[in-house]
Formats: C-alpha cells, sequence, structure tokens
C-alpha cells in the first residue's frame, strides 16, 4: 500500500470535500440558492452580508466551475442579476453535504 494511500484512509471523507464549495462566502451563496428556484443579487447581499465586489468575485468562481447560471438583464433601465444553481451545482452541494456529514460521523467521540 502507498503512503498515500494509508493517508487518504486515514482521513476518510475529508478528501472528498469539493473546495470550490467548502469556502465560507461560496458555501453559503451555495446554501441560499439550494433552498430556492433562483435569486437576484440584492437577495444574495441582505441574507449573507457580503460586499458587492466579494459576491461578484465568489458568484464568477462558481459560474466557472459550472456550478451557477448568471442571468442579467435590464428592468426599468437598472441591471437586475438572476442567479440560481445549475443542475450540476445542486449536484454538487447535495454531495458536499453528504461528504460532510460523513466527515462527522467519522470523528472518534
Amino acid at each position: 500500500m502507498s503512503p498515500n494511500k494509508a493517508n487518504d484512509d486515514e482521513l476518510g471523507a475529508i478528501p472528498k470535500i469539493d473546495k470550490i464549495i467548502h469556502e465560507p462566502a461560496r458555501l453559503v451563496i451555495m446554501a441560499h440558492l439550494f433552498v430556492v428556484d433562483s435569486a437576484d443579487f440584492l437577495f444574495l447581499q441582505r441574507q449573507t452580508g457580503l460586499t458587492w465586489g466579494n459576491i461578484s468575485s465568489h458568484v464568477s468562481k462558481l459560474e466557472n466551475a459550472g456550478y451557477i447560471a448568471v442571468e442579467k438583464e435590464f428592468i426599468d433601465k437598472k441591471p437586475h442579476t438572476t442567479l440560481q444553481l445549475t443542475k450540476e451545482g445542486r449536484a454538487a452541494f447535495q454531495e458536499y453535504r453528504t461528504n460532510m456529514k460523513q466527515v462527522f460521523e467519522d470523528l472518534p467521540e
């Protein structure tokens, strides 16, 4: 058995944790989008307490990963951005939840 294999076995589900989702700001964005069909940018800003620039940066990373779809339009000449989880994003978040539960179940009491 290779040394890396032994370490992976000892770490249990930890190596399976999606690092893109695991970052706290992205986790809170994904969690909010998981429970709704879609949300606009201002809703996420109010719910998360993150700044416009912070949300924008993290949404870009999630969009590049294929986890979030971003739709931009104008309503009454004002920009309006709507976000929603993609099918892949919803599956990735569900897998993340499962893996995190496993991490805590694997801890000795």
